[in-house]
């Protein structure tokens, strides 16, 4: 683990000396617009990074995945995924953050469940969790170690970045991070994780459990290792019911949250993301979160007097735009923009991932559209 997590858990309780290493991480940045906004400072502009930002829609992303010969090749390559981090930013000049470049499922391959992918149809998981001997063998893994390629990816990036814009860590939500490791792989129906959320609570809460330890302890090196912002990705909690969605996701993001603060890192703004969760925004506006994302099936004028102005929103243009023309484009944004209105605190993002059908060029009238009508609002 880290060494924040070990002074922690070897009961090292100074919790100013943890607060001045914490600090110490956060360097210079030139365009903090992005940061300045999950504080609700004020920007002459509405900042802007896309999910998915590194990915296959670019064509120098699709040359260094060749070279590097796989997708995991590229996340465990910390040249590669420096200069894939880095590509987005180097064609659009108008993105405001970078990403690392990684996966949400590094964190179950390190528990062991054998993460590989298969061509045209996903990540697949060889030892899944379908039986109660599976699920009582599963344990937190010495992240420092299993997924050191990705704190010298973060490291990496961050240094090539030179304060360039800030860099966002991230991982998948306990939640999200479970559906894979019961299912098998993505795609799927989720009836074996809803089976045995209703059947057996007690073995979804064991899994739950331990994968917010395990997400605390890899966002925490992710921020030793340079992030300025973390990210939680719930993927997969808006297919829970509304009774379900705050004790089996909701509440495990808190925990991170909470474990954050705890180890120092209260300052590091975070930003959780449930897609289909637009009708549980006022209770995740509660959880200690600095920003909330939006997918695009989201009212944000209504998300906005919902929380108030007490918490920065993040969103939320509908990805699928971006396959269709410029003009179409441009009067999306503009409706995106207008619906939040007057005032800080909105981060201007797609609502889930960009695909990698969009024209690049398109990306361009979003990124330029995005930078010169947002003045306004500011």
């Amino acid at each position: 683990m880290c060494s924040i997590c070990r002074r922690i858990l070897d009961g090292l309780n100074d919790s100013t000396s943890i607060k001045s290493t914490a600090l110490k991480l956060m360097t210079k940045i030139i365009n903090d617009s992005f940061l300045k906004t999950l504080r609700r400072e004020a920007t002459p502009y509405t900042p802007v990074w896309m999910m998915r930002q590194a990915g296959r829609y670019l064509p120098e992303y699709r040359a260094s995945r060749k070279t590097a010969g796989s997708f995991l090749e590229l996340c465990k390559n910390k040249n590669f995924a420096t200069e894939v981090a880095l590509q987005p930013l180097d064609r659009y000049p108008y993105l405001d953050a970078a990403i690392l470049f990684s996966d949400i499922l590094t964190v179950p391959d390190a528990m062991g469940l054998g993460l590989h992918f298969v061509e045209g149809e996903g990540p697949k998981f060889k030892y899944p969790l379908q039986d109660e001997e599976a699920i009582f063998k599963l344990d937190i893994p010495d992240v420092e170690e299993s997924l050191k390629y990705v704190f010298d990816a973060v490291k990496s990036i961050k240094d090539a970045l030179n304060g360039r814009v800030p860099l966002i860590g991230f991982s998948g939500s306990p939640w999200t991070l479970a559906t894979y490791m019961i299912e098998g792989q993505g795609g799927t129906d989720f009836m074996r994780i809803k089976k045995m959320m209703y059947s057996r609570p007690d073995l979804m809460n064991h899994i739950l459990k331990i994968n917010a330890e395990t997400v605390s302890r890899y966002l925490a090196c992710q921020i030793e290792a340079g992030a300025d912002v973390v990210m939680l990705f719930d993927t997969w909690g808006g297919i829970l019911s509304h009774h379900e969605y705050e004790h089996y996701s909701l509440n495990y993001m808190k925990v991170i949250i909470s474990n954050l603060n705890i180890l120092g890192f209260e300052k590091i703004p975070k930003i959780i993301f449930t897609k289909g969760g637009g009708q549980w925004i006022a209770k995740q506006a509660k959880i200690g979160a600095d920003g909330i994302g939006l997918d695009w099936q989201t009212n944000l004028n209504k998300a906005r007097n919902e929380v108030n102005d007490q918490i920065t929103l993040q969103g939320n243009l509908d990805p699928s735009i971006l396959l269709s023309e410029p003009k179409v484009i441009e009067a999306a944004v503009k409706k995106v923009l207008d619906d939040y209105g007057v005032g800080e605190g909105h981060i201007f993002n797609l609502g889930h991932g960009i695909t990698q059908f969009t024209p690049v060029e398109n990306v361009s009238v979003m990124l330029e559209t995005i930078r010169k009508y947002s003045k306004q609002f500011h």
